[in-house]
């Protein structure tokens, strides 16, 4: 019983932590500008708001941008994820089940077979559902008008879409990674509610190793105010801030231990490219996993790079490292011939 309401009493957390308005919604400037103008025409028209995509590396608050939508627009909201919609029974259970302007947001959609999407586009484009009932000759389509309705993708693998489900999205934001000050601020506003109170230059220590991304910055205030509770400060304070970290082997830079073993095995391989299946096997981890966790901070911030042949180091890598690039040598050598 003691370990349910330890988790109850975290989950509660997670849920208060969310922003529920703009307001409270920190980063993404653009996207927001954006939604703003078009809820607010929506609204204007009394319609439903054109489908959204949300891609982007996990973390960045795709899911708290459609909580934040459905209340702007004074809408329910039905939340699942792609792998749960397994057969076509189950996709119509969820759209007969909306009214008039409700939000349906789908995680992980890239994750949706061809079968159910083959259901899902009459429904988005004619808010209409055709299904089939019976096989064979004996075969016959019953078709259901369906109230409008917003649907709202999340994914962290735009380029696993089909062409013709991606198209039928009237709006597509690719989410940012968060800065540095940006994070600072989500950090802060966040010890509050906790009711630790982060000071701002531990606050910013926090961010400056969340790898741009709020989820992680979280986490990490989290286990953070742990080990302040148990040094019995009223605070979270610099000095604690940094021996956390430094004990849960988060690096000053937001690197751990999967991070470094990924980019030793590059600078390693000294300029020649690797494959996926081959830095899976290296580091004991899945291919999923490095291309939507640990890649997309590296790609972005200039750490690797893919080719056509594989994954490479970058010169910011050996500079990490301390090491000299296979580019440098070619220079040196060059000086003395």
């Amino acid at each position: 019983m003691v370990e349910i309401e330890k988790f109850d009493s975290e989950a509660s957390y997670e849920v208060t932590l969310r922003p529920s308005s703009w307001d409270e919604y920190i980063g993404q400037p653009k996207i927001k500008r954006n939604l703003k103008v078009f809820i607010e025409a929506s609204r204007r028209r009394d319609e439903a708001l054109d489908h959204i995509l949300f891609f982007g590396p996990p973390g960045l608050g795709k899911t708290t941008l459609a909580n934040i939508i459905s209340t702007q627009m004074s809408a329910n909201i039905k939340t699942t994820a792609a792998p749960m919609i397994e057969k076509s029974g189950d996709l119509a259970a969820l759209l007969t089940n909306i009214e008039e302007g409700d939000i349906l947001f789908i995680d992980e959609i890239h994750r949706m077979s061809s079968a159910i999407e083959e259901i899902l586009y009459p429904a988005m484009e004619d808010f209409r559902l055709d299904i089939i009932i019976g096989s064979g000759p004996a075969a016959q389509t019953v078709k259901i008008d369906l109230p409008r309705f917003t649907l709202i993708g999340a994914t962290t693998r735009a380029g696993m879409l089909s062409n013709p489900l991606r198209e039928r999205f009237g709006m597509h934001f690719r989410m940012q990674f968060y800065t540095t000050e940006e994070l600072t601020i989500i950090v802060e506003k966040a010890s509050h509610k906790l009711q630790k109170p982060a000071l701002n230059d531990a606050a910013h220590e926090i961010a400056k190793r969340s790898r741009g991304t709020p989820r992680i910055a979280l986490r990490l205030l989290k286990r953070v105010r742990d080990f302040a509770e148990v040094a019995d400060k009223d605070t979270i304070e610099l000095d604690i801030t940094k021996y956390a970290l430094d004990e849960l082997g988060v690096n000053e830079i937001g690197f751990d231990e999967q991070d470094i073993q990924l980019l030793e095995l590059l600078v390693s391989a000294r300029g020649r490219p690797m494959g996926l299946s081959t830095i899976g096997a290296a580091i004991s981890e899945d291919e999923g996993t490095i291309e939507d966790v640990l890649e997309p901070y590296l790609l972005a911030n200039g750490y690797i790079e893919r080719t056509a042949r594989g994954r490479i180091a970058t010169q910011k890598s050996y500079e990490h490292f301390r090491l000299t690039s296979p580019q440098e040598e070619k220079e040196k050598d060059g000086l003395f011939e």
